[in-house]
């Protein structure tokens, strides 16, 4: 199962690790139930009490691009998912000659090999991966902000981990956790933290001399940080495409793809869902015409919306309202999106860490102080909500979500400018920084246009209101916000009865 072609392709997957007294049944029926993630391709490995599987989705080298990935004496091996964005500088920081792929996996199982867990810390991604060595060690991680999903289980007996919790067996279900980004563990150290989700140094940002007053360089700064998070999303060997919601963020960032893409000579698809005459459509259209790219738009209509509901809730395994009336819209792109390109970039995270959402500037967080400490925590909470949604809606059809607002070099600049320049005033919008960056980048109506959520804009919030507007039956100790809510919720819960809902919920979760 070694990946030995130079060509070896960035892998969008799914995995499960397990370490202890190991039933390799269970194992296979859990990767099984997490297919979708990586239909192509299945592979599994055991040695003494570890176990690595692995579900990958073929985009290039078919053959040699399998996992789990083993380094040329077959002493340690690799099972990982998602994007090591910095493998090129791994690759020239521990020798080329080391190396046999063009993998940026291989990369984090080099790092590991060298450096031991200290390795994480020279990787720059969104991941999560399960290292094992011949003679026993073992070792799983998850990237900083929780870009990739991973989930586990610890028993008495064994420890499991997996890419999503359907994975799970249903006598599992109850003692499943989210495993915390940011982290690594091991059967002897047990869980500890190897990077935040937003570098102490950051905090609190220094207070503005002149709130709302900013120079060229600052814009500047913001500029070219954006622009390198998506060209650095841009290489690859497949097609990728751009999620166009009509909205500022997802503007910028293909405005950036295409400005790339032109550079390269190649074809940037655009993709955008709405219902008929929906303000998302109109203005995802403005912003391709404006672009010049290769422009698509799923129109939504409500039986469609409502036949994909539970397929939604389901595939995001999530009952939050507003990241249920997102989802809809976003699966029914996925699936279309998915028959053209292997990979997508989104807009995630800009509103979090520029102060975009209406309630950043209500009352208590008209205070400094307080917005950069709620900014902090919205991203910090970010892979228990938009996240989850981002990653599940895409995998559920073998797809990848790129999130260049949350490259680790712009939270860190973006957080690091003093909360009062995202306040707002007279003459001044939300984001307004970000949209001086990127003036002549997008349209003047797109620049200038307000902050629509999502599932508002593309008209699912009002359809799917509609189909659940009859509250069902909760289990005793659930108290839920709306009938909106108790209605998703009575599906998430026939799908995944046993997990509790602080494990998709986290901070969130009402009982």
């Amino acid at each position: 199962m070694n990946c030995r072609s130079r060509r070896c392709p960035r892998i969008v997957c799914g995995i499960v690790a397990a370490v202890g007294e190991i039933d390799v049944q269970l194992c296979r029926n859990m990767l099984a139930r997490i297919k979708h993630r990586g239909p192509d391709d299945t592979g599994e490995i055991r040695r003494g009490n570890v176990w690595l599987g692995h579900q990958r989705l073929s985009i290039m080298d078919v053959d040699g691009g399998s996992q789990p990935m083993t380094d040329t004496e077959e002493k340690t091996y690799l099972v990982a998912n998602g994007e090591i964005y910095n493998h090129r500088h791994i690759r020239e920081d521990l020798g080329h000659e080391l190396f046999e792929t063009g993998s940026d996996s291989e990369a984090a199982l080099h790092a590991l090999i060298v450096d031991g867990p200290v390795g994480l810390a020279r990787l720059r991604g969104m991941f999560a991966l399960a290292f094992m060595t011949a003679d026993g060690e073992f070792l799983v991680a998850r990237d900083s902000l929780g870009v990739k999903p991973l989930y586990w289980v610890r028993r008495d007996d064994v420890t499991l981990f997996a890419s999503e919790l359907r994975a799970f067996e249903p006598a599992d279900r109850p003692l499943v956790e989210s495993f915390p980004p940011g982290h690594c563990w091991t059967p002897n150290g047990g869980l500890v933290r190897f990077a935040d989700a937003v570098p102490a140094r950051v905090r609190p940002a220094r207070r503005a001399e002149q709130p709302g007053v900013w120079d060229e360089a600052l814009v500047k700064s913001v500029r070219e940080a954006v622009v390198t998070a998506v060209e650095n999303r841009m290489m690859s060997d497949v097609g990728i495409g751009v999620f166009l919601s009509g909205g500022l963020d997802s503007a910028i960032v293909a405005a950036v793809a295409a400005e790339y893409a032109k550079r390269h000579d190649q074809p940037l698809p655009t993709f955008a869902v709405g219902a008929p005459g929906s303000s998302d459509l109109a203005a995802a259209r403005v912003v391709a015409e404006y672009l010049g790219t290769e422009h698509h738009e799923i129109v939504m209509t409500k039986e469609a919306a409502q036949a994909a509901l539970p397929k939604a809730v389901r595939a995001i395994e999530h009952y939050d309202p507003s990241l249920v009336r997102s989802s809809v819209p976003n699966l029914l792109l996925a699936e279309y999106a998915a028959k053209r390109v292997h990979a997508v970039l989104t807009g995630e995270g800009a509103d979090e860490l520029f102060a975009g959402y209406s309630y950043y500037h209500e009352a208590p967080f008209t205070d400094p102080d307080a917005l950069q400490a709620e900014l902090v925590r919205t991203v910090e909470e970010l892979h228990h909500l938009n996240l989850q949604r981002c990653d599940r809606t895409t995998m559920a059809f073998g797809m990848e979500a790129r999130v260049p607002f949350l490259d680790r070099d712009v939270i860190e600049l973006a957080l690091s400018i003093p909360p009062e320049h995202k306040m707002l005033a007279p003459g001044r919008v939300e984001k307004q920084l970000l949209r001086d960056a990127f003036e002549g980048w997008v349209p003047d109506e797109i620049l200038n246009r307000g902050k629509e959520q999502f599932g508002d804009g593309s008209g699912a919030k009002d359809v799917l209101e509609a189909a659940v507007r009859t509250s069902p039956d909760l289990p005793e100790g659930i108290s839920l916000r709306s009938d909106e809510e108790a209605g998703f919720y009575s599906i998430w819960h026939s799908s995944f009865e046993g997990i509790r809902p602080e494990t998709t919920l986290g901070h969130f979760a009402t009982t």
